[in-house]
């Protein structure tokens, strides 16, 4: 196991042979914990672009973002093959026959081997799991269902407008049907101690999940968090205690999960804080480190403690 955990790149290249890369686009969807139906305010940490790259609002159609994706990401990467993420917002909020259009826009693009679709675990019904469903015959298909975390006084505390249980329903009903499951997680919420992120990670374990994203919270400019942070209420995590915290989850998550992500990219000129966050490669070798000094291992602590 590289790096002691089970890594994205490993797990395309075990795929396809070849290096695969994922292409940001953005569809132009919204979210109900904004428009209205769940909430107007949107959780604390998200801005009002949704971490969105912007390029719909700059009149760019999802054919135009994979093919300038493309070009720079075999440049950079050499990558051959081509995962297109639809990242802002809710990308499964929506009537289904908008989603089958831009589904299939994106995988009628040359050398695109498969969707990644980033949603809230309240915007998923039936239909929409049927469309992936049918998808996931021919093509790699993965929701990233954000939980954040498995405890709903977090949830509550940063507006979040669902409790955990939602989220394990939605794994529940999309397990089965070939679509794989990720979870994105944040460590460092407010009011959580390393044992509620423990917990978090243990539900995980046990819930079936096929891979995980972990990232720090991170203050980006115009939230509610960085409201808090400025008036004293919120410390970030420092970036060796981050390194720490990242290990343990690790270690409560099976060995199969598929480690999608150990850090965050906050977008140049939204982000406020910490400044060790743009330090992804030092926050990586930190992780590293720890698990080699630790000898340690993803799924080392899996099971009752």
């Amino acid at each position: 196991m590289q790096n002691r955990y089970y890594d994205y790149n490993t797990y395309l290249r075990g795929l396809f042979g070849c290096r695969v890369q994922k292409i940001t686009v953005d569809a132009g969807l919204t979210c109900p914990n904004r428009d209205g139906s769940v909430s107007t305010g949107g959780c604390i940490y998200c801005n009002a672009r949704g971490s969105g790259t912007g390029a719909h609002a700059r009149g760019l159609s999802i054919t135009e973002q994979l093919t300038t994706g493309k070009k720079a990401l075999a440049r950079r990467y050499r990558a051959e093959k081509f995962i297109a993420y639809f990242q802002a917002f809710s990308n499964t909020y929506a009537p289904v026959e908008r989603l089958k259009a831009l589904y299939e826009e994106a995988l009628a693009v040359a050398d695109v081997v498969g969707l990644a679709i980033g949603t809230r675990p309240d915007c998923v019904p039936a239909p929409v799991l049927d469309l992936l469903e049918g998808y996931a015959r021919d093509r790699l298909i993965w929701i990233e269902y954000g939980l954040q975390s498995a405890r709903d006084a977090t949830l509550a505390r940063i507006n979040r407008g669902h409790d955990a249980a939602c989220f394990f329903r939605a794994v529940a009903a999309t397990r089965n049907r070939g679509v794989r499951i990720c979870a994105h997680v944040i460590l460092g919420l407010p009011g959580e101690s390393r044992a509620d992120m423990h917990f978090t990670a243990r539900r995980l374990s046990a819930a079936g999940i096929d891979g995980v994203k972990l990232h720090a919270l991170y203050v980006v400019k115009g939230t509610r968090l960085e409201a808090l942070h400025q008036a004293g209420e919120f410390r970030c995590l420092g970036q060796q205690e981050y390194a720490e915290l990242a290990c343990d989850f690790l270690e409560r998550l099976p060995p199969a999960v598929v480690v999608q992500r150990l850090t965050g990219d906050p977008h140049p000129g939204e982000w406020a804080a910490p400044a060790w966050c743009r330090d992804k490669a030092g926050t990586l070798n930190m992780i590293r480190a720890e698990l080699e000094r630790r000898d340690s291992w993803q799924g080392k602590r899996v099971g009752p403690e």
